[in-house]
């Protein structure tokens, strides 16, 4: 019984981000899921994405938190459009939160939109919002073995951020062991190593994501 609910609300949670994503494509908005673990660095990375693509492109945001608006305050702060949901517990977005929130935004004025998902490795993995890309942020601090303990996060996404490289020198992880086991369960994604806070790699990063949008939608 738990099963045929489960798929029921995937299947209810597919249909809707299939609406989300042709909503999406008609105002030629691509969009990214940025999700990892708390204090991984997604605020960071979007913040610091903002800084080097807005003179290029219009860019907006969806926060996605348990409770509070300090990350969607430290956007808007940047005169960035975003919206705020909160969850109330719930561990991940979902395809009709994201609805909600598109309603909410100027998607004429917006060429790329980030959505900062729930902090969690687990949840998110399974519910599709209408995105183009997922994106995975994983930190050094967090260690080198993450891949083997969320495997369906690092299958499912597009591309693994190591970030916090910066404390490489201080932290026992092993880029190459993180880097092989990523790529025993996922080949096609893209890993790219930086920091948001030295800036090192970040221009690996908007490339990445310039060359995706330059590309065929998924």
């Amino acid at each position: 019984m738990e099963v045929k609910v489960l798929k029921g609300i995937l299947d209810a949670n597919d249909r809707i981000a299939a609406e989300n994503r042709r909503l999406l494509d008609a105002s030629r908005t691509f969009s990214l899921n940025v999700m990892a673990s708390p204090g991984a660095g997604k605020t960071s990375l979007i913040l610091s994405t903002i800084e080097r693509l807005r003179e290029r492109l219009g860019v907006g945001v969806i926060e996605g938190d348990i409770s509070s608006t300090v990350d969607a305050d430290a956007v808007a702060a940047k005169g960035i459009p975003v919206v705020q949901i909160n969850t109330g517990g719930s561990c991940h977005l979902d395809a009709n939160m994201i609805a909600t929130a598109l309603s909410g935004l100027p998607l004429d004025d917006i060429r790329l939109l980030m959505v900062e998902n729930v902090g969690n490795l687990v949840c998110p993995a399974e519910f599709g919002i209408g995105e183009d890309r997922k994106v995975l942020v994983s930190s050094v601090p967090e260690g080198d073995d993450k891949p083997y303990k969320y495997p369906l996060m690092f299958t499912e996404v597009d591309a693994v951020l190591i970030n916090k490289i910066d404390l490489l020198p201080y932290v026992k992880f092993d880029m190459r062991a993180f880097t092989v086991a990523v790529r025993s369960m996922n080949a096609r994604a893209s890993i790219i190593p930086l920091s948001c806070t030295t800036g090192q790699g970040l221009e690996d990063w908007t490339g990445w994501v310039l060359q995706e949008m330059a590309g065929p939608r998924s």
